[in-house]
């Protein structure tokens, strides 16, 4: 009798449904293969989680150069073209598109789609890669975030030129993200009563880089896009997606109706390279020369940029909607910049 007792597995009482409840708050995918190795049972119930995470611990390129290598490259290059040569914006943004070099190489050897093919129930999935790729020189700040059906829905897009903290006695800067003067930007510039960008942004190449940045964000955004093609189709149960980055530099998400739009919708390719295509597009920009935040930091040439394809109704974003993009402190600073004065400007498809 007693050694029955011992001899019992305490799980064989708990009920499927049970054990499916708590795999699911697991979430990590490492968890739960280990856990199915575990018995039969445990393999079976494990199958059918419905809220998964995978980290991608490393991404392995097919190139010589590695990811943060491609990230500087890319940078490099958009600056050059944008900022460098005197040529017309759209005769600049031409040679852009026609660069060849891919932004997201392939993900490893152990691909995200190749360890969920055995999971047929997911309805919640995130998968985090290592690193942004975008390898941001000389302090840059920069967030974004991007909504996705077929095609981009929306996406929201935080710059800095560079993030610095304030002594608390009397303001004094204690540090500074490698340089506190950017490409001529002026550290102690200020906005003008009625929140307009001072004439310099336009002459110092200020502008130009915020469509560098803009720009980046949105080919990394489409190119992330494009990879979870299979991974979408192989799991028609899938609620919600989210593809993010360890350093929180962007993040895609997609809702269930979008998923829907996406699998009944045949995206758009790129003809450049392997991403989404992404529509003509309505950009509205905020810009201060220099932003305090709470907790005695400060941003410098804070940029927020609010975009959406050019073919949706017209439709102003909340406060909230571009606030809650971001986490402390930078939706904060998103609410400071939207209630300045909005910069509209368009952008052909690419």
């Amino acid at each position: 009798m007693g050694v029955s007792r011992i001899s019992r597995d305490p799980f064989d009482q708990l009920p499927d449904s049970l054990l499916l409840c708590i795999f699911n708050k697991l979430h990590d995918i490492k968890a739960l293969g280990r856990c199915a190795v575990v018995s039969r049972r445990f393999n079976s119930v494990v199958l059918q989680a419905e809220e998964v995470v995978v980290k991608v611990d490393c991404v392995i390129s097919t190139e010589e150069s590695n990811l943060s290598m491609k990230g500087k490259s890319l940078l490099t290059s958009l600056f050059k073209v944008l900022v460098g040569s005197l040529v017309k914006p759209l005769h600049a943004l031409q040679q852009l598109l026609t660069c060849k070099k891919s932004i997201l190489p392939e993900v490893s050897h152990h691909s995200p789609g190749e360890v969920l093919k055995n999971f047929k129930g997911v309805r919640h999935l995130k998968i985090e890669l290592p690193g942004g790729e975008l390898g941001l020189n000389n302090g840059i700040v920069m967030k974004w975030r991007a909504e996705f059906g077929s095609t981009l829905e929306s996406c929201v897009i935080l710059a800095a030129s560079s993030l610095i903290k304030r002594d608390g006695d009397d303001g004094s800067v204690i540090k500074c993200a490698d340089s506190c003067n950017v490409n001529g930007e002026n550290s102690l510039s200020v906005q003008d009563g009625n929140g307009s960008i001072p004439e310099s942004f336009f002459t110092n190449g200020g502008l130009k880089l915020r469509v560098v940045w803009t720009i980046s964000s949105l080919i990394a955004a489409s190119a992330r896009h494009y990879l979870l093609q299979q991974i979408i189709l192989d799991h028609p149960t899938l609620e919600s997606l989210t593809l993010a980055d360890a350093d929180g530099q962007g993040t895609l998400s997609m809702s269930k109706q979008q998923l829907v739009d996406f699998r009944d919708k045949p995206i758009a390719a790129s003809a450049s390279s392997n991403r989404t295509q992404v529509p003509a597009l309505n950009i509205r920009l905020w810009y201060a020369p220099f932003l305090d935040l709470p907790g005695g930091s400060a941003m410098e040439g804070a940029t927020l940029v609010a975009i959406r394809p050019s073919d949706h109704l017209a439709k102003k974003d909340s406060e909230a909607f571009l606030t809650n993009a971001f986490e402390e402190p930078f939706n904060n600073a998103a609410g400071s910049l939207v209630r300045g004065r909005t910069y509209l400007l368009e952008m052909n498809s690419f």
